[in-house]
């Protein structure tokens, strides 16, 4: 493979266990020129508000944005599917120049008659931030018409990266809980014993049904769940919930902590990637209701049956893949904790890890968690993942839609581990779900007929 040069200004945000004492640089724009995997401020606020099934999804721009819909990024709905349809103002040159709120309201009215929804979402492209519609006075005459709320997402593309959409999609969502609460009676704001909100959880593959299931058995009532699979009503009624267990760490924190300011409610980190994860969140959450000891003991009971059905085949599983080495890049570091993890569950040496938000506690973390000559990204570009993967020599690439293609034009295996998949991967069934199509993936006899694998088993011994 010839040499591949990295940026200057890119070096800091790289760096290898063992080899550079110096912590990693995050939490920056993406450098101009480095074509970075990272999203745009408004993909970040659809990620979020999407699941949301029962809503309407109106994208205030030019037609092109409106191609992010749910195909691109699943959410499956247990009723409605509102979310599934793709609406957009379609902005023209016309409209650019002489502005697009007449056009936004008349969109909004007639979806609304047309598909009745119990909200909807308006969100800012880029070109809305430059010419400078009102949005925010558009959606506050057409919810007075209406009589549902109608609620502005401020997701200009420019404004930031992928995690300012997140906080965009924040404060969207509560302000919906908000406009709940102040038409309730005092009486009805006080929380629900033993029920919590589950944010940073969408549903991509059922893996919501699945999370519920347990807190079910564990005697906990999930109140609502920000957002996949979500309901309007539901989220409105989260200011009641007794506890806010934050998933996707990356995405949702912001809500997590507005919540605990103005209500009162605490939150708490949890992954339901891998057996380790799964079973701390369940303990953790369950610690949390002490008062009532029987949620424990279910705990327990629920966590020791679900263990015990899955590790026979894991075991199987990880004599075939011992030995193997993955690459993983993922949106949030926390997802990619809970990978390292379900890794050496299955005897699979990380070599390459990277996300596209980390901050600098978490890439403290990975840092502690890897081995000796692991490759640390913030926010790479395509170039320098195919330069650290084919040096590193991995056998499977755990990624996103965007990392796929990186992965089949070097000639290895490729695991979705974030939003075209449709098999779950969370909780004890998704461990052994997310086991067989590693398996599955890394010893296909497909790769006898590559040229850049069929040879001795030796690696790259590129450098670093």
């Amino acid at each position: 493979m010839p040499p591949i040069t990295i940026l200057e200004d890119r070096k800091k945000q790289i760096i290898k266990k063992g080899y550079d004492s110096a912590e990693i640089s995050c939490e920056k724009k993406s450098l101009a020129g480095s074509i970075s995997q990272r999203a745009c401020v408004f993909c970040g606020s659809r990620v979020v508000l999407y699941p949301v099934a029962d809503a309407l999804h109106l994208v205030h721009g030019p037609i092109g944005c409106a191609s992010y819909t749910w195909d691109i990024r699943g959410a499956l709905s247990s009723g409605p599917e509102l979310h599934r349809m793709s609406f957009s103002t379609d902005l023209s040159e016309t409209d650019i120049i002489y502005g697009g709120e007449k056009k936004l309201e008349a969109a909004l009215l007639e979806l609304i008659r047309d598909y009745s929804p119990n909200a909807a979402f308006v969100y800012s492209t880029c070109i809305v931030g430059i010419i400078g519609d009102d949005v925010e006075a558009v959606c506050k005459r057409v919810a007075q018409k209406t009589n549902i709320p109608v609620l502005p997402v401020h997701s200009e593309g420019f404004k930031g990266t992928k995690k300012d959409g997140y906080k965009a999609a924040c404060d969207a969502l509560f302000q919906l809980i908000e406009l709940d609460r102040k038409h309730k009676p005092r009486a009805d704001i006080k929380p629900i014993p033993l029920t919590i909100n589950i944010l940073g959880e969408f549903n991509i593959g059922g893996e919501t049904w699945m999370i519920k299931a347990y807190y079910k058995q564990m005697g906990i009532r999930v109140l609502s769940v920000m957002t996949g699979d979500g309901r309007v009503k539901e989220i409105q009624s989260a200011h009641r919930a007794s506890l806010n267990v934050v998933q996707c760490s990356g995405s949702l924190t912001h809500l997590a902590r507005q919540m605990e300011a103005e209500y009162g409610i605490p939150h708490m980190r949890v992954s339901y990637f891998g057996i380790e994860d799964t079973a701390d969140a369940l303990y953790d959450v369950a610690s949390f209701f002490m008062d009532t000891p029987e949620i424990m003991k279910k705990t327990k009971r629920l966590v020791e049956k679900e263990i015990k059905g899955i590790l026979p085949e894991l075991a199987q599983l990880k004599a075939e893949l011992t030995g193997k080495r993955a690459a993983i890049y993922v949106g949030g570091a926390f997802k990619a904790f809970s990978l390292i993890k379900a890794l050496r569950h299955l005897g699979v040496d990380v070599v390459l890890v990277g996300s596209q938000t980390g901050n600098p506690d978490d890439y403290r973390r990975l840092k502690k968690m890897c081995d000796p000559g692991t490759v640390i990204l913030d926010d790479a570009n395509p170039l320098e993942l195919a330069k650290y993967v084919m040096e590193k020599d991995a056998h499977l690439f755990i990624g996103g839609v965007k990392e796929r293609p990186i992965a089949y034009k070097l000639g290895i295996g490729f695991c979705d581990h974030n939003h075209e998949r449709k098999i779950p991967l969370t909780g004890f069934e998704g461990m052994l779900n997310f086991a067989r199509e590693v398996n599955e993936t890394v010893n296909s006899p497909v790769w006898d007929l590559v040229p850049s694998r069929n040879r001795p088993e030796k690696g790259l011994k590129g450098k670093v």
